[in-house]
């Protein structure tokens, strides 16, 4: 069978995914469109990134800076551009584009490939198929250039650099650029007269390779079919789910564990096979009067193990409301995580499991974002040199390194009533009286000059650990530059 290729191009795929979903009205709204731009912050300005017809017809053009754009075209509407989303939309594009054949491809940031060999006579012949495709698009507000040749390369020279579709295939008389070559080599080809693809093959392949390299030869051969080129299909991205229909309702606690059970055996296996670990289960349970109740499961770790997960289900599903019977169940894994197989040696130890079930209890109760750790920061300054983080997405890390031992509990500092660099003998805190006993220090720490830390304004800081006769072990510092004494924890 013949290989046929469809190379599909959108030039202005960013600024039709925003003016179509703002159209009500599409063909109203494009016989009477406006200038329209996407901006994106370049070079310390805000530049055009992609703009529609009516806009290049007043002269405008990519990478033009908005400010001079707006100085030729004052009714110039612009947005910021959005990279992201204009990805996530050509990949629904892709998936659409299965509608005519099975192997299709992402071509750069705003193409298609399509093999419709074998397909095309679905639609009445390869010339339905592209007409089909084109008027399809245009009634999405897409603008489009659609060509279809035996080669990849020629394919897509001619969406990029034909007149018009109905030129043909013959591809000789395009521009050398249409090779899909690199700015650098479509220079060097200018420069020396060899302006089209006929001037390229007229001359000896050995001096093209020794002239401009491997690279130009093979676009060459790629574009005329002496030499393949693959088209990857787009991957189907993997869905976690899974479903049970039941022959009779059920309403009873333990008959619906009992489906969830067998639906996790299931899911689990999927996320087995794909290397991967469930953070966020959602359990959707279907009553036979078509209502439905969910039961939202956050993890505190990626799981796939069906026994660890199923008890987490039980405090939930007790709070369902069956009504008649419940006669479908479905579980979904609506966020996963890479789960991969570790090697567990003496030096490394498996991740605690108790751990991350009672975090997962509680987390479902008060939120998992409610409960965190404290983990060290590489900072001397006693306020920096801890971090809090959520525990459900951080790991313990360790040891806790210090040249000197640290209070237990640690606060702002509260100034008291001192002079002299010493520890006083006496003092008053917190409407208390301390003597002191024994004093261990002291510990100098220089603020670190590249934060704004307002609490360290005063300079150096001396601290002390001091012991009073009346029991309490307390951190104070002194600071010289601006003479006083502070008191900014306590020991155990």
């Amino acid at each position: 069978m013949r290989k046929r290729v469809v190379s599909v191009w959108f030039p202005r795929l960013p600024s039709d995914r925003v003016l179509r979903a703002r159209a009500v009205d599409r063909t109203a709204f494009a016989a009477t469109q406006s200038p329209f731009a996407l901006t994106q912050h370049e070079k310390n300005t805000d530049r055009i990134y992609c703009l529609n017809h009516a806009a290049e017809a007043q002269g405008l053009h990519r990478g033009m800076g908005l400010s001079d754009a707006r100085a030729y075209c004052p009714a110039l509407e612009s947005r910021p551009a959005n990279p992201t989303a204009d990805a996530r939309f050509l990949t629904m594009l892709a998936r659409w584009s299965k509608r005519y054949c099975p192997w299709v491809g992402l071509d750069g940031r705003d193409g298609l490939m399509l093999n419709i060999a074998g397909s095309a006579h679905l639609f009445g012949g390869e010339a339905g198929l592209l007409e089909d495709m084109r008027a399809r698009l245009a009634r999405a507000g897409l603008t489009g250039h659609i060509a279809a040749a035996n080669t990849r390369g020629a394919a897509w020279a001619l969406t990029h650099f034909g007149t018009s579709h109905k030129d043909g295939e013959d591809i000789a008389g395009l521009p050398v650029a249409a090779l899909r070559l690199d700015p650098k080599t479509d220079t060097a080809l200018q420069r020396l007269g060899l302006r089209l693809i006929s001037d390229l093959t007229a001359l000896p392949r050995a001096t093209l390779a020794r002239r401009f390299g491997p690279d130009l030869v093979l676009r060459l051969d790629q574009a005329m079919g002496t030499q393949d080129e693959v088209i990857s299909p787009l991957g189907e991205t993997p869905h976690y789910g899974v479903r049970l229909t039941l022959p009779e309702p059920i309403g009873l606690r333990d008959d619906v564990m009992a489906g969830t059970a067998r639906l996790l055996e299931r899911l689990c296996a999927k996320l087995k096979d794909q290397d991967m670990g469930a953070r966020r289960l959602i359990l959707t349970l279907r009553r036979v009067d078509q209502g439905a109740q969910q039961v939202e499961l956050r993890l505190a770790a990626p799981m796939r193990e069906a026994a660890r997960v199923l008890p987490l289900f039980e405090r939930g599903v007790a709070e369902v409301d069956a009504g008649f019977g419940i006669d479908q169940m479905r579980l979904e894994a609506t966020q996963v995580e890479p789960l991969l197989k570790s090697q567990i040696t003496h030096a490394t130890a498996a991740r605690p499991e108790g751990l991350d079930d009672l975090i997962t209890r509680l987390g479902n109760r008060i939120g998992l974002d409610n409960i965190q750790r404290f983990l060290p920061a590489d900072s001397h300054i006693p306020e920096r040199s801890f971090k809090r983080v959520v525990a459900a997405y951080s790991a313990p890390e360790g040891p806790w390194v210090s040249l000197r031992p640290r209070p237990i509990r640690l606060f702002a500092p509260e100034p008291i009533s001192a002079t002299g660099p010493r520890p006083p003998e006496r003092f008053r805190w917190r409407n208390m009286s301390f003597t002191t006993g024994h004093v261990t220090g002291p510990e100098r720490i220089a603020p670190e000059w590249w934060l704004p830390e307002d609490t360290w304004r005063t300079g150096l800081r001396d601290y002390w650990k001091v012991d009073t006769t009346q029991g309490r072990r307390l951190w104070l510092f002194y600071t010289p530059q601006n003479p006083g004494w502070f008191v900014q924890g306590e020991f155990a």
